[in-house]
């Protein structure tokens, strides 16, 4: 079964492969060459998945589906939630965030945030939503070189190490992404 994935994240599209079953084939937004910029124009994760899901949907008319995810630091009131990519600005740069979330939490002691997933699936044209949540909290400082985003500043609970620090195998088996596609899967093959 075709599924088309409303990404051009490389590394999401490696993440999901490695996840489902052999009878499914997952085509990302590059390999259907449609470039054109989606406004996540939503106010919460779930509305963001959605814009992208219906777009890609009215564009294909075909199975699709669509995540938006976000780290929210409970210190931070919830921030950067939504913006999470684009948090310290539209470059979204990756190590300008990760330095932002360092700063303002300098002298909070309460480090506590979790990584949330939302995956927006349009199948024969209804529309479904799975969440997963990883709780953990905020290092203060960068760790390992794996993964990407917030990876090297999220330690996920039970662990002692940053998602940057652990194997795209071992992320996967406890991340919020993972813990939305599984749900996914399991609705797709029921």
């Amino acid at each position: 079964m075709e599924l088309i994935f409303g990404t051009h994240n490389h590394n999401k599209v490696e993440e999901i492969n490695k996840l489902l079953p052999p009878n499914f084939t997952v085509k990302s937004l590059t390999d259907l060459n449609y470039y054109s910029e989606i406004e996540e124009s939503g106010k919460t994760l779930e509305e963001n998945a959605l814009i992208k899901a219906k777009t890609i949907f009215n564009t294909f008319k075909k199975n699709c589906f669509s995540d938006d995810s976000g780290l929210e630091v409970f210190a931070l009131g919830g921030k950067p939630g939504v913006y999470s990519a684009r948090y310290e600005g539209k470059q979204k740069n990756a190590e300008a965030n990760t330095n932002k979330i360092l700063q303002e939490l300098k002298g909070i002691d309460n480090r506590q945030a979790q990584f949330r997933s939302v995956i927006a699936l349009i199948f024969n044209e209804t529309e479904y939503l799975f969440e997963g949540i990883i709780k953990g909290e905020i290092s203060h400082s960068p760790r390992g070189r794996n993964g990407f985003g917030y990876d090297p500043i999220f330690i996920p609970e039970k662990q002692h190490v940053t998602f940057a620090q652990l194997t795209l195998f071992e992320k996967n088996k406890i991340s919020h992404r993972s813990k939305a596609f599984k749900k996914l899967i399991e609705f797709l093959k029921s």
